[in-house]
């Protein structure tokens, strides 16, 4: 059928990620550092994406596209896999869950700060929660391990935009070069009030 559905300009995107946070249906991932539309069927042609875009990458266009599938859309939303413990610490090494799993490493607060937390970073993602100022650890050898021993297919970096934040930041990013897996992630920022800051 042809309808009205997003275009992803390649050259424009610089790859944030913020379209793929945007889209309420999951329609958009990112793949190889851009974002692409990978779910046609998902995309419900409103473009809540179009002004999270800092570039202008993303168009609308008409053509040829699968209609619009909302009994889809709402089955891939409900938790398939939900994962249990989420604390960092107590988190297991291996589970099920973790086999192709896109990855929420998330600061304990950001889900208190940011209203639609759940909408916007938890939904069909497995999620793992931490502190590293209350905990006072170094996540990065659990996490390494976590990486090294499943099939993780993006890591999702969510924190505060406090100086503490960093330390959880900075040991993600420890885990995933230390593993030795190219695999891609982004990081997101919230503000003190709740903001997506990037």
């Amino acid at each position: 059928m042809i309808r009205k559905i997003i275009r992803i300009d390649k050259e424009k995107c610089n790859g944030c990620g913020a379209c793929a946070v945007a889209c309420h249906e999951g329609a958009i991932d990112m793949i190889d550092g851009k974002a692409k539309l990978v779910r046609e069927h998902f995309c419900d042609g409103l473009g809540d994406c179009l002004p999270e875009c800092p570039t202008g990458a993303i168009s609308f266009e008409e053509r040829e596209a699968p209609e619009y599938d909302e009994e889809a859309v709402k089955a891939a939303q409900m938790p398939k896999r939900p994962n249990w413990p989420v604390q960092i610490k107590l988190a297991p090494v291996n589970a099920p869950y973790f086999d192709g799993a896109n990855l929420l490493i998330a600061a304990d607060c950001t889900a208190y700060a940011h209203a639609s937390f759940y909408r916007d970073f938890i939904r069909n993602r497995v999620t793992l929660i931490g502190c590293p100022k209350l905990d006072q650890v170094d996540y990065s050898e659990k996490l390494t391990a976590i990486i090294q021993s499943n099939n993780i297919q993006s890591v999702t970096i969510v924190r505060m935009e406090v100086p503490c934040c960093g330390g959880l930041e900075t040991a993600v990013k420890r885990a995933l070069q230390n593993s030795g897996k190219f695999i891609p992630w982004q990081v997101v920022t919230i503000s003190i009030d709740g903001k997506i800051l990037n």
